[in-house]
């Protein structure tokens, strides 16, 4: 990226029965550990934005930013976590040194200033027409914030789901 050397991050994952344990967050700052060995200072990954317990923890518990949208990364696939609709992803930027990030993993909340805008996403118990309904208002907004200079820099966790918090660098 930009003519220097990152890390994409294909998948990490934890099995359910294992979740919340805090593994997925010692697996990632492994692999933190090992890219800044390595001289490498950004990890890149993709995730469904609708995923909002994903996008809690990679926003908000490793200091990763987003500031791109793909629609339907993957086509059309049968498997059961994507429910038959596209499989829209986000880009998150992990830049390993960054104040940001430090900041974050000591364990210090950034502080929001007073343009921001907000995403949306309630998803729990939710009908499967709305789930589509929510994907399809979710990407025009997320793309038209993204063309205006925004990035996603929180993730606000409410009961059924929360809100992205995006503000301009």
């Amino acid at each position: 990226r930009d003519g220097k050397p990152y890390l994409h991050s294909h998948m990490a994952a934890v099995l359910p029965e294992f979740s919340d344990l805090g593994i997925g967050r010692k697996l990632k700052l492994a692999q933190r550990e090992d890219a800044l060995t390595r001289g490498i200072s950004l990890v890149e990954w993709t995730f469904d934005p609708l995923q909002t317990k994903n996008a809690y923890f990679n926003i908000c518990r490793l200091g990763a930013v987003a500031r791109r949208y793909l629609t339907d990364v993957y086509g059309s696939t049968s498997s059961p976590l994507h429910a038959g609709l596209p499989t829209d992803r986000l880009v998150a930027e992990w830049r390993l040194e960054s104040e940001r990030v430090v900041d974050i993993l000591a364990g210090n909340e950034p502080t929001q200033g007073p343009n921001v805008e907000r995403v949306r996403i309630m998803m729990d118990d939710a009908s499967p027409e709305i789930v589509a309904e929510t994907q399809t208002k979710a990407r025009k907004r997320f793309q038209e914030l993204f063309a205006a200079g925004y990035l996603v820099t929180w993730f606000e966790r409410e009961v059924g789901g929360g809100s992205y918090v995006l503000a301009k660098p």
